[in-house]
């Protein structure tokens, strides 16, 4: 996508600024802790069927954990994030781990214009809400314009249901339930998710997947609140 003046800085990061080594260690091994990786990976692997001749692209790869995993499945697997510090470890990781076909850039949804070719897989998790609506809407016709036809989108992400009678009460419940099961500093970070990022509601995202041109396949909710979309370009 060509840079305009207007365009959102989508490398200035929205919300926790992982920009220390540690701290993006810290967040590695606490996220290890908290979430089942293995069984979060085995089910991407199940929803999407990637094949030993996918070519992959993962938008917000973070810390590579899902990367370097994915990748064991597929031919190659292009990994684009907006922290160059989050590459660094991501890339580091793939190396200790002795694996060489995945490809790394400092970009993001607006940005990223690293390869010619159209991809089988694309995922992103945790990553779409730093961008306002608008923009979202931006991204989303361009992953579907980057996929070949019949591939799939793997979206997972922070979405409010609309079908809420009292935000209060519901975002208080989930704040309560995060104290209680998780920790100060996870629930101060969600707190500001609410404040300060851009989450958007249920009926928003799906509209805009089925404008921009995907049929969805498959929806999940966890929590209430984290949202998987399994996506599919539609053939003409």
């Amino acid at each position: 996508m060509k840079k305009n003046k207007w365009q959102y800085d989508e490398l200035q990061q929205v919300g926790v600024d992982y920009g220390n080594y540690d701290e993006v260690a810290r967040y590695d091994a606490r996220m290890k802790k908290l979430r089942d990786i293995k069984t979060e990976i085995n089910n991407l692997i199940q929803a999407t069927s990637p094949t030993p001749d996918s070519i992959i692209l993962e938008i917000g790869t973070g810390t590579g954990e899902f990367a370097v995993a994915i990748v064991e499945e597929s031919q190659k697997l292009f990994a684009v994030d907006v922290s160059p510090v989050m590459l660094e470890y991501a890339k580091k990781k793939a190396e200790d781990r002795k694996i060489e076909n995945i490809e790394f850039h400092h970009a993001g949804f607006l940005t990223y214009n690293g390869s010619s070719e159209q991809f089988d897989i694309i995922y992103t998790r945790l990553a779409l809400h730093h961008l306002p609506d608008f923009w979202k809407s931006i991204a989303l016709n361009r992953i579907y314009l980057s996929l070949k036809e019949g591939g799939k989108f793997y979206l997972k992400d922070v979405v409010y249901p609309s079908n809420v009678e009292d935000y209060d009460l519901f975002f208080n419940s989930i704040i309560e339930g995060i104290e209680k099961s998780v920790s100060s500093e996870f629930t101060q970070e969600f707190i500001d998710h609410i404040k300060k990022e851009y989450s958007t509601l249920d009926w928003i995202m799906e509209d805009l997947l089925t404008k921009a041109g995907f049929s969805i396949l498959e929806t999940k909710v966890e929590n209430s609140f984290i949202y998987t979309y399994l996506c599919e370009k539609r053939i003409a």
